[in-house]
Formats: structure tokens, C-alpha cells, sequence
């Protein structure tokens, strides 16, 4: 079965880390840009970080600098989020998303518009 499947997330509280993870099947990642999004509540889709295809150079949403690490193993087909110094303000359900596209574009992509989308896993920042 092709698809991204995420795990990881949870309830953490403020000042707490998660890793998250995100594995494929049925496909290898290691010619695709794979990244994660996130979508809170009532809020718009959020970009936080991708690899890029091209140059395996990893890019950051300029809020989430130095507080999230995104990695991949290609020998597993899976993709990492570590999170650090959580907050409230993280909880999302974050998405784990691959595509041809190059990081620019790949941030910009509509859901509907990506290669392969996962089905979220939820990430809840409360004390």
C-alpha cells in the first residue's frame, strides 16, 4: 500500500519535545522533497520544515529556527521532526507531506497537489 503514515505525536506539556515520525511504504523517499505541515484549529495550513530533493539541504518555516530538527533515514523510508521547547501555540495536527517539487514550491503546494499526504497525527501542548 503506497502511502506516509505519522506517528509520535501526543500530549506534552509546555517546554516539553516530541519527535515525530513519518514513514513511507509502497515508494522511497529519497528522490522526493518530504517535509511536514501543520493546521491548527480554525487556522490556515503552516509549513515547518522540509528536505529538499535536489540537495538534501533541510529548510525551516523562520519561526520554528532552532527549536525543531528535521532528518530522514533513507535506509528506514522515514522522515523525523524533532521538537523542542514546545507551546501552546504548536498544538496542530501536523502532516507529513512528499512531492517532486523543490523546497520553494514544495512549501506552497495545496494539499491536493502533493505526490503523497499522510493522515496527520495530533500534537497537543498543555499543562
Amino acid at each position: 500500500q503506497v502511502q506516509l503514515v505519522e506517528s509520535g505525536g501526543g500530549l506534552v506539556q509546555p517546554g516539553g519535545s516530541l519527535r515525530l515520525s513519518c514513514a513511507a511504504s509502497g515508494f522511497t523517499l529519497d528522490h522526493l522533497t518530504i517535509g511536514w505541515f501543520r493546521q491548527a484549529p480554525g487556522k490556515e495550513r503552516e509549513a515547518v520544515s522540509c528536505i529538499n530533493n535536489s540537495d538534501g539541504e533541510p529548510y525551516y518555516a523562520d519561526s520554528l529556527k532552532g527549536r525543531f530538527t528535521i532528518s530522514r533515514d533513507n535506509t528506514k523510508n522515514t522522515v523525523y521532526l524533532q521538537m523542542n521547547s514546545l507551546q501552546p501555540e504548536d498544538t496542530a495536527v501536523y502532516y507529513c507531506a512528499a512531492d517532486r517539487a523543490e523546497w520553494y514550491h514544495f512549501f506552497l503546494l495545496d494539499r491536493g497537489e502533493f505526490d503523497y499526504w499522510g493522515q496527520g497525527t495530533q500534537v497537543t501542548v498543555a499543562s
